[in-house]
C-alpha cells in the first residue's frame, strides 16, 4: 500500500517556513504503517531547503520515506505529474478528520487517532 502524506498540518504544526511541533500521533502511526509494509511518499509544497529540512526531520524521527513528491514506479505507465497512491493524508483534504490545535492560535491538524487506525485497516485489507 502506498500512502502519500503531507507535512505541514499533517505531520507537524503549520509554521512554514519553520518546522512546527510534531502533530500528536503522527510519527507513531507512520512508523507503525511502514513496519506493516506501507510505502510512504512525503507529498508537500515545500521545495529547496525547506523540503530538505522536512525530509531530514522525518529521517531524524525514524520515519522511513519511500519517496518525496513523486511515485518512482508510476513512470512506467504514465507521465502524469499527479502522484499515485492508495491513500492521501492531508489536513487540506476534504473530509480529513482534524483536531483543534490547543497551541497558541494554531491551525487545526490531522487527527491521527482516527486516521491512523483507518489506514491500518486499509493496509490489512490490501494484504488479504
Amino acid at each position: 500500500m502506498i500512502i502519500a502524506v503531507d507535512f505541514d498540518g499533517t505531520i507537524v504544526d503549520h509554521r512554514y517556513p519553520d518546522i512546527g511541533a510534531e502533530v500528536p500521533g503522527a510519527v507513531e502511526w507512520l512508523k507503525r504503517l511502514v513496519e506493516r509494509g506501507a510505502k510512504l511518499i512525503l507529498l508537500t509544497m515545500r521545495s529547496g531547503e525547506t523540503l530538505r529540512q522536512a525530509v531530514r526531520w522525518c529521517d531524524d524521527k525514524g520515519i522511513s520515506l519511500w519517496a518525496v513528491n513523486r511515485n518512482p514506479q508510476q513512470w512506467s505507465w504514465t507521465r502524469s505529474v499527479k502522484v499515485y497512491a492508495h491513500a492521501y493524508v492531508d489536513d487540506a483534504g476534504f473530509g480529513c478528520p482534524l483536531h483543534e490545535n490547543p497551541r497558541m492560535g494554531g491551525r487545526p491538524y490531522v487527527d491521527w487517532n482516527i486516521v491512523g487506525p483507518g489506514l491500518m485497516r486499509m493496509l490489512e485489507e490490501v494484504g488479504k
